[in-house]
């Protein structure tokens, strides 16, 4: 769910406690596919200017396949002429995953109470026998988690053994290379955020997470093959109705706090540089979801007196 508006799922997060190397099972593993042939994107950038400053908007998709060619001459272009990078999230790298074991591990460990005990008989058969397809000797193994950390674990292993790959995501792409041009790169949110975004969670809200990811499990590899499609072509609506209307409907806690909460901080912060004659030019980055439908940061930002443009 949402892995192109949450950065912590994609991270993978829940590793922490599922084995060091997740094997696929033998079926996938049988034979060497043929490498495919290259995909060239052309993804959705905005421009929005401010009396001082002005902001490039860029959708991420967190997770991606190495053979998708997303930087296009207008992206090198924004991302060249910008003075800073923001990010969703900084410090998604391995080491500083590494580093945030032990605040992972507080936040979402509960050794006295089982998840078996906070999520449905149903819910607990759906686990055991998903995550047995991912390698994990069954649902006994994510005993000790949160029900958020389980989502986040159940979240992306699939799309890891469909090929995707967060060190593929536009997110570390983009950061490593402003990275070596020695640019400054800054996060919108933190780790630490969101990491207590999800922990801090009502125990039934998490509990809802991790269902609904489990109920969607089965077409989230398929799902997200069609978004990365949609992300390529630039049909931003297209990745709103897929990501953000099923959420809105069927889980409207949610989708309040994961998508509508964060996009109004987010569209704060940005109007706020827009405002301060010190910004210069700015190239942000942000989970693609979070710029689609009628609760979109664009829409917020529309709201607040800056217009984003479409750059062709």
């Amino acid at each position: 769910m949402a892995l192109a508006g949450l950065t912590v799922s994609a991270a993978g997060l829940g590793f922490g406690q599922t084995p060091a190397t997740v094997t696929p099972p033998a079926a996938a593993q049988a034979g060497t596919p043929a490498t495919p042939p290259a995909t060239e994107a052309n993804p959705a950038l905005w421009k929005v200017k401010g009396v001082h400053g002005t902001v490039y908007v860029f959708g991420s998709i967190h997770v991606m396949k190495k053979d998708v060619h997303w930087e296009t001459a207008k992206v090198k272009d924004a991302l060249n002429s910008s003075d800073v990078l923001y990010l969703e999230i900084t410090g998604n790298d391995e080491a500083s995953m590494q580093a945030a074991q032990p605040e992972i591990l507080q936040l979402g460990m509960d050794q006295g109470h089982p998840l078996s005990t906070k999520i449905s008989k149903e819910d607990v058969d759906l686990l055991d026998a998903a995550v047995k397809t991912m390698g994990i000797p069954g649902e006994q193994a994510l005993e000790p988690m949160q029900p958020w950390l389980a989502w986040a674990t159940v979240s992306v292993l699939p799309m890891i053994q469909a090929g995707y790959d967060p060190k593929s995501g536009v997110d570390k792409i983009l950061e490593d290379e402003v990275n070596a041009s020695k640019k400054p790169v800054k996060g919108l949110e933190t780790l630490t955020g969101q990491l207590h975004m999800l922990a801090d969670m009502p125990m039934p809200m998490q509990a809802q997470m991790l269902h609904q990811a489990l109920v969607d499990l089965p077409k989230d590899v398929s799902e997200i093959d069609t978004m990365v499609a949609d992300w390529s072509s630039g049909d931003v609506e297209a990745i709103g109705k897929m990501e953000n209307d099923e959420m809105k409907v069927k889980y409207p806690e949610l989708y309040a706090n994961l998508l509508v909460k964060r996009n109004v901080q987010f569209a704060d912060q940005l109007a706020g540089m827009l405002k301060d004659p010190a910004t210069g030019t700015v190239f942000v980055t942000m989970g693609a979801g979070h710029l689609a439908g009628p609760d979109s940061v664009l829409k917020m930002l529309e709201t607040r007196g800056y217009k984003a443009v479409r750059v062709e």
